[in-house]
């Protein structure tokens, strides 16, 4: 048989990726977080209308290891990171793939503020680490990570970019595609970027801002316009989560999409959970930026079409 070529060709990228892997594990290690592995086959996901996960018999691939790391803490796990495979069903492309690595974390006692700072200080201690430094160049243009990174909210983002507003575009169910087509091409450019205080209609599993019940508590990470992490501050009200998770099975109802049990463990264990914050890190999208590449197929050994 010939040799594989493409996969010959990714060999110093893999080589980097696999530094990358390392330097994370060490940061978390020095900063007293615990590694754990949850199960990636579970009953059902947590509901949620944009994502669809992938079968398994009766069970599925888990879409994040979310709903177990939470009840971990919940359960006394004050620190702890997972770096795991994850899968969604029909998500291919330059930026997608249908199974991905997540890197997973979550603190007792912090929130989302404080967990923009230490996404900061992690993406900052890792490129020194493998030799990137202050400045790195992703997709020709120079991104400065140096200290402090843009911050700018939901509502600032529309104002800026959209042609239109939150609630005119929550009101017209155009506020998905405007932030694709309009905001996120212009987020972290020059500098990493975290755009936050999302509406409440995509608060997902984030609290609500006491001061301001219209937003919640979650954020996003862009570097070169490209999406990289999603973190909140976590909702800890069962009821409150149970009604969101009805309100997502009705949306996925709507559209046509196999409805998903309740996860009932998981409900049943959530008010025991402190104040936390928690984030999902795309790993394969992290290698893309630091090793300037210019889709997700040059960051990993085996797409699906070369299985």
């Amino acid at each position: 048989m010939a040799k594989n070529w493409p996969l010959s060709r990714r060999k110093e990228a893999l080589q980097r990726r696999a530094r990358l892997l390392q330097e994370i594990r060490k940061f978390f290690i020095e900063e007293g977080y615990l590694e754990v592995e949850t199960p990636h086959r579970i009953p059902a996901p947590a509901p949620e209308s944009h994502i669809d996960a992938v079968p398994s018999d009766t069970w599925f691939l888990h879409t994040s290891p979310e709903l177990c790391m939470k009840r971990m803490v919940a359960a006394g796990y004050d620190k702890i990171f997972q770096i795991c495979r994850c899968w969604r069903e029909r998500e291919r492309g330059r930026l997608h793939l249908p199974e991905f690595t997540l890197l997973e974390w979550y603190q007792a006692g912090g929130d989302y503020r404080s967990l923009m700072g230490q996404c900061e200080e992690l993406i900052r201690s890792v490129a020194r680490a493998i030799g990137l430094g202050e400045k790195i160049i992703f997709r020709g243009k120079d991104i400065d990570l140096s200290r402090p990174w843009k911050r700018i909210s939901v509502k600032e983002a529309f104002q800026c970019y959209a042609r239109t507003s939150v609630p005119e575009a929550l009101e017209k169910n155009l506020f998905d595609e405007i932030m694709v087509q309009d905001i996120e091409p212009n987020l972290g450019v020059g500098k990493p970027t975290f755009l936050y205080d999302y509406p409440a209609q995509r608060a997902a599993l984030a609290r609500l801002k006491e001061e301001d019940r219209t937003v919640a508590e979650r954020f996003e990470l862009y570097i070169g316009g490209l999406e990289l992490a999603n973190g909140f501050s976590e909702l800890v009200d069962s009821e409150d989560q149970r009604e969101r998770f009805h309100a997502e099975n009705e949306n996925r109802r709507f559209k046509g999409k196999l409805l998903y049990s309740t996860p009932d463990k998981f409900l049943a264990e959530l008010d025991e959970m402190p104040p936390s914050a928690g984030i999902a890190l795309g790993m394969d999208r992290l290698a893309m930026v630091l090793l300037d590449s210019d889709t997700i197929d040059e960051v990993v050994a085996f797409t699906p079409e070369e299985l």
